[in-house]
């Protein structure tokens, strides 16, 4: 019984200083690039043609290593 009684405290006190994880968190769309040309096998040649075309990053992804753009979703 204490350690149940321990367990419901400490989780009321993470909830109540914010620690707990959020219900909820951004998720992240992504979208093919449409200027990144070849194979892609570097996230930083691929996350900064991204960035070019106004996302926030990209990664290499897929049999046919292709770039994919990818931001925040609203």
């Amino acid at each position: 019984m204490k350690f149940f009684s321990a367990a419901i405290l400490l989780l009321l006190l993470l909830l109540g200083t914010g620690m707990a994880p959020m219900a909820t968190e951004a998720r992240t769309c992504e979208s093919p690039s449409h200027h990144f040309r070849g194979l892609c096998f570097s996230k930083n040649n691929c996350g900064h043609v991204c960035k070019t075309e106004g996302f926030h990053g990209g990664h290499c992804r897929g049999f046919r290593r292709r770039c994919f753009c990818t931001k925040h979703c609203v």
